[in-house]
């Protein structure tokens, strides 16, 4: 894939947005520019390609020619590809949308920018504060 069509495919994603990060890297992330959730970074300077995949993908991944754990996140089954044709297309694209659906899950709510409280804890907080109050 093309620097172009990774980057058309990954903002045809529902909240996809881009933004120029840490000097050459083009991170594609779910919600607002600021405070969104990375799901892809390509690096534009040297091309290479990072995604997040789940444990089993990670391990069988880093078994490959040009591609190992993404440096910093790597902990987290994050990938680098240091070519972008280190993958055929179609696998590359499955790969870049399961990054997505797995960024998704955690990804803040849209209207806020803030994940959901809840309403447990807060009846939680509201029944601590009484049993305070009744000490006092």
């Amino acid at each position: 894939m093309s620097v172009d069509s990774i980057r058309d495919y990954c903002l045809s994603f529902p909240r996809a947005t881009e933004k120029l990060q840490w000097g050459d890297s083009l991170c594609f992330k779910i919600g607002k520019k600021v405070g969104g959730k990375i799901f892809t970074i390509l690096g534009l300077d040297d091309l290479r390609l990072c995604f997040k995949c789940t444990p089993e993908t990670f391990a069988e991944l880093v078994e490959r020619e040009d591609i190992r754990p993404a440096p910093y996140v790597g902990r987290y089954k994050w990938v680098m590809l240091d070519r972008l044709d280190a993958l055929r297309n179609d696998e590359l694209k499955e790969l870049i949308r399961q990054s997505y659906e797995l960024v998704a899950v955690k990804a803040p709510g849209e209207r806020s920018g803030k994940r959901k409280r809840s309403p447990k804890s807060g009846v939680r907080n509201r029944a601590k504060s009484r049993t305070r109050k009744k000490k006092s």
